[in-house]
């Protein structure tokens, strides 16, 4: 840990307290600190109002799914001759949204540590940047306060997350989706989600508009091939052979 944040990690432990349930530096020397979802909005407003901290902008508000988190989906050590592993088993743990003749994962546990609000803080004053990330408590009902009363730019990255995570922000003024339509059902970044989706448009030429049906796309899973032979080195083989 530099110096510099060093001094930074001091000065959020002085201004929060217990707030802080931990704070690490990464590769990159940037401060994580993790919050309690209840302390959440509290703490934003030290970060911003604090003297030595100043947080002033906000520069990214980003859900996050930890379902399935550090599990590989491909394990490229152990090639067979019928492809690798996400081509060969269909209930693999990184292919959470995979349907059709596998059937959908679903995410069952409650752990408290699924679904994240991570924030990117900047201090202008002091030449600064911080990141923070608030677990939601209830893996089936992730709700974390807002901070648009702190920050109005987390207006639309809140309802970002909220549309594709599915993360509610309590106390926005106006949480809807900005990205998907509004017949869109589920929430697409989520690991669990179906990856051929739950329902697709098109147009009704006797209702004279677009229509939601169920989606009729195939689920499928490409296997890739394992080359056994190149023919760049069919000369080089031939070769070796001859003189053999």
């Amino acid at each position: 840990m530099g110096e510099s944040t060093s001094n930074l990690s001091e000065r959020l432990s002085s201004a929060l307290g217990d707030r802080v349930v931990a704070l690490r530096a990464g590769p990159g020397g940037e401060l994580t600190l993790e919050l309690k979802a209840a302390d959440l909005y509290e703490a934003m407003l030290t970060l911003r109002d604090h003297e030595s901290l100043r947080f002033e902008q906000l520069i990214d508000v980003a859900g996050v799914d930890y379902a399935a988190y550090g599990q590989d989906e491909w394990v490229t050590e152990q090639a067979s001759g019928s492809g690798f592993s996400r081509g060969v088993d269909g209930y693999s743990t990184g292919r959470l949204g995979l349907t059709g003749v596998y059937g959908l994962h679903e995410v069952k546990s409650n752990t408290g540590r699924r679904f994240a609000s991570v924030y990117h803080l900047l201090s202008i004053a002091h030449n600064e940047r911080l990141r923070v990330r608030v677990y939601a408590e209830d893996d089936n009902f992730p709700v974390v306060a807002s901070v648009t009363d702190i920050w109005a730019a987390a207006n639309w990255f809140e309802r970002e997350s909220f549309d594709l995570f599915g993360i509610l922000y309590e106390g926005h003024p106006d949480l809807r989706r900005i990205l998907t339509d509004y017949g869109f059902v589920g929430h697409p970044f989520r690991k669990d989600f179906p990856l051929i989706g739950n329902v697709e448009v098109r147009y009704d030429e006797e209702k004279g508009r677009v229509v939601y049906q169920p989606v009729t796309i195939e689920p499928r899973v490409l296997v890739p091939r394992v080359v056994r032979a190149d023919n760049r080195y069919a000369s080089r083989v031939n070769e070796e052979r001859t003189d053999g």
